[in-house]
């Protein structure tokens, strides 16, 4: 359990780290578009912000489905 938890944490912290990084970085680009959500249209953003975004939420996903999936030690 404690194994668990300690790979939820350092998945999370890494991802929210990622993102904090991703959002200044995103600050300067210039090419900015909008992207089609089917009910409508999201706020101009960059390509790269829109990639990052996508990998970030990867990143967490997999580690948190790694940690739900992980055997349990047995001593």
């Amino acid at each position: 359990m404690l194994m668990r938890l300690r790979l939820l944490l350092i998945t999370m912290g890494g991802g929210v780290a990622l993102l904090v990084v991703l959002c200044l970085g995103a600050q300067n680009l210039s090419d900015r578009y909008r992207l089609n959500l089917g009910l409508g249209t999201s706020a101009p953003l960059p390509a790269g912000f829109v990639v990052g975004v996508s990998a970030v939420l990867g990143l967490i996903g997999g580690g948190s489905l790694t940690a739900l999936l992980m055997p349990e030690s047995r001593r």
